[in-house]
């Protein structure tokens, strides 16, 4: 039996005895879901079904499942809001107005502990949806979908100022994760499966398929992935369907026809649009001072949502003392409930609705634009959990409706009714806080079923979130992942790319090619090589530019084409844009994406112009594998004390290339230094604990732990491998 020549430092020996407990905690607690998943899996591999079709039909799984719970989550909110508001009231009529007091504040004691049972269902919940599909490969607990939907009902249905949809979004996202992860799929067909459960929650809370998949995408996938589409597309269709054959195919809100009645009127939409953008910033910008102060308060976490509650009656009860207050059909919040209730408590449907008909008066509207804000970040903030999406559109609706009476009295002949600028000011609000302007469009248009306003609604809309994003770079959902020191880029992580140099995943030893070279010596290499591009060289391998396989195909394309005579430095690119081997893998990133190039030269910083290797795409998606490893190494060692104390230890990652001598020798094989052990591999997404019978590959991740100055020549050791002779049987 070979023996693996790797002596194990004493400290290391302790970190691995700690991961290896805490990995045999995992696998107790998780053995039934084990063989669950094993059962179905087998059965998967039984049948093997093909691709296109498994991911259908699971897209309908999760559609119809997650509009199931929709309309369930809906009834849940009704019931308790009539039994918190009807019901109670009638058997203690003598607590009069204080109930709108007593009643959010026995709603975030029953939430508290709920929270501490799934943390994750602590505030809107579309924040942890993304950082799961960014950072976990979609993978999200399934307690979460039990605990946000009863924790948000109870909120929700007491008086809390939130949503219901960003709720239902991780309840469904939950669901298609859960799915994902029994049947062992790959982290990019879970992440699709979560898509398509946050696109039926959307989908059949608001009876709006078409902004369902239009969220997916543009705020969760981060951008129109075509194989994914039609995934998304059928669990939206599933969910609408079962919700409607339950609930009825009705409109959420009842919305006159409105037109515009002249084009001068896009003006005034424009400007409600930046507006929006403005009135956007400062509702992120309370929400985030409220979630701060309740972070930082050193007070018990399961009472927290309790005193978000007490904040929140109170500001309902001084709301409910307003002289002139009416309420009419606007009081009830839904389930058939006629008790009066705070027009800012729980999603305010009945009062948007009235904003939208022209039906609510200046006063009141100028004073929601900062209520509601204030409400719903007494909630979320303090621990409550709700959605933004629903709070967002309320103010929306309340500054539109405010500033169209303002137009009417400075534009009379211009502005007719003001109910249309209030349905505007909701896709442009929500535009300025999500950065969605194409969700905000199409929600609007689904919940109110009205063409005729859709070109305001495109202006409104792109104005309020352009304007918004240069004025303050994050949106309501990524703001509170930013404070946890994760930063998306059109759906990655930007700090771990920031930790990841370009020397470290870049390609060392380049094809490349003389400039002097002729043409059939160019295309000899393109042949031979299968690339579509690398560096030319001058004299003392000093980078001249560089060249593609377009390069050549272009000129090849020419009239009395000749390659008689023909050099590279012909028709090459000279000067081309280049990167240093010590900057972040994100200035590569930036200076490739301005002409959407492909790989870049890496040259020496000192001047000489010399060529030290070239980084590419397939590069930087490596790197990022290289910092998410470094980073959850690092929240693993986070309490090592020890090792973090020791300056002569640690840990380092790197990227096996084509050009080392070890790529695809065992390790058992590696005559590793004593003072280095490999901690870990990461291939394709999937972590390996390094055996001896392990193979390493091209692109694989190893993390490294040992002496830091023997650590600084791993690369050395890597490009000159001194594997053991082969035995006399294996060579038989």
């Amino acid at each position: 039996m070979p023996v693996l020549r790797v002596n194990y430092p004493l400290q290391l020996n302790l970190l691995n005895f700690d991961a290896i407990a805490c990995e045999a905690v995992l696998v107790n607690n998780q053995t039934q879901m084990t063989l669950i998943r094993l059962t179905i899996g087998s059965y998967l591999d039984r049948f093997s079904p093909p691709e296109g079709l498994l991911l259908l039909i699971l897209a309908v799984i999760v559609g119809a499942t997650t509009g199931l719970a929709s309309v369930f989550f809906v009834k849940l909110i009704f019931a308790i809001q009539d039994f918190s508001y009807a019901t109670v009231f009638s058997v203690i009529p003598f607590v009069g107005k204080w109930i709108y007091v007593i009643v959010p504040v026995v709603g975030g004691l029953l939430v508290g502990p709920l929270i501490l049972f799934a943390k994750e269902a602590k505030g809107h919940g579309v924040p942890e949806v993304m950082q799961a599909l960014i950072l976990r490969g979609g993978r999200i607990r399934a307690r979460v979908a039990v605990a946000k939907i009863t924790a948000s009902a109870l909120c929700i249905g007491t008086g809390g100022s939130a949503g219901r949809e960003g709720p239902i979004i991780q309840v469904g996202s939950a669901l298609g994760s859960g799915i994902g992860q029994i049947l062992h799929l790959s982290d990019e067909r879970i992440r699709n499966l979560v898509a398509c459960g946050a696109a039926a929650g959307i989908a059949a809370t608001f009876n709006a398929p078409i902004a369902g998949v239009a969220f997916a995408i543009e705020v969760l996938m981060c951008g129109l992935q075509m194989r994914a589409f039609g995934n998304v597309v059928i669990a939206a269709v599933a969910a609408s369907v079962v919700s409607r054959s339950i609930i009825g195919d009705t409109f959420a809100f009842q919305v006159p026809a409105y037109s515009m009645n002249s084009p001068v009127d896009i003006l005034l939409y424009l400007i409600l649009g930046l507006t929006a953008a403005i009135v956007g910033i400062m509702f992120m910008k309370m929400l985030n001072y409220s979630e701060d102060v309740f972070d930082n308060w050193k007070f018990p976490q399961i009472l927290k949502p309790a005193v978000g509650g007490l904040l929140l009656g109170i500001l309902g009860l001084a709301y409910m003392n307003l002289p002139g207050l009416e309420f009419g059909s606007a009081g009830a919040h839904g389930g058939g409930m006629t008790t009066p209730v705070p027009h800012m408590y729980g999603s305010g449907f009945p009062f948007i609705e009235a904003a939208i008909q022209g039906n609510a008066g200046l006063w009141l509207l100028i004073i929601l634009i900062f209520i509601k804000p204030l409400a719903t970040s007494f909630t979320l903030g303090s621990g409550n959990s709700g959605g933004v999406f629903a709070p967002s559109l309320f103010i929306g609706a309340m500054l539109g409706g405010a500033m169209g009476h303002f137009f009417s009295i400075w534009f009379p002949s211009i502005v007719g009714n003001t109910g249309a600028f209030a349905l505007v000011g909701m896709a442009a609000l929500f535009s300025a806080t999500a950065r969605a302007p194409l969700t905000a469009m199409l929600i609007v248009f689904e919940m109110s079923n009205d063409y005729s306003m859709i070109l305001p609604l495109m202006v409104a809309g792109v104005a309020a979130s352009y304007f918004s994003q240069w004025l303050h770079p994050e949106s309501i959902y990524t703001m509170k992942l930013a404070k946890r020191g994760v930063r998306f880029v059109e759906g990655r992580d930007m700090d771990i790319m920031q930790g990841v140099k370009i020397s470290e995943v870049m390609k060392g030893r380049p094809v490349t090619i003389h400039k002097d070279q002729f043409f059939s010596d160019a295309m000899a290499l393109f042949q031979e090589k299968n690339l579509l591009g690398f560096p030319v060289l001058q004299d003392n391998n000093k980078l001249w530019g560089i060249v593609t396989l377009q390069d050549m195909q272009r000129t090849q394309s020419q009239e009395n084409f000749s390659s008689r005579g023909l050099k590279v430095s012909d028709f090459a690119v000279a000067d081309p844009i280049t990167v240093f081997p010590d900057e972040p893998i994100w200035a590569a990133i930036q200076k490739m994406s301005p002409r959407d190039l492909a790989r870049l030269p890496v040259i020496s910083r000192d001047g000489s112009g010399q060529l030290v290797g070239l980084i590419s795409r397939s590069d930087i998606l490596r790197a990022y594998d290289v910092g998410v490893v470094r980073k959850q190494r690092g929240q693993i060692v986070e309490h090592q004390v020890d090792l973090r104390q020791s300056k002569e230890n640690g840990f380092v990652e790197f990227v096996l290339k084509e050009e080392d001598a070890c790529t695809n020798a065992l390790v058992k094989d590696l005559s590793m230094p004593d003072t280095i052990n490999m901690v870990s591999i990461k291939r394709s997404g999937q972590i390996i604990i390094p055996k001896g019978h392990t193979r390493i590959e091209i692109g694989d991740v190893i993390t490294v732990y040992g002496r830091l100055k023997a650590i600084e020549g791993i690369k050395d050791f890597l490009n000159n491998c001194p594997l053991p002779a082969p035995s006399k049987q294996e060579e038989k």
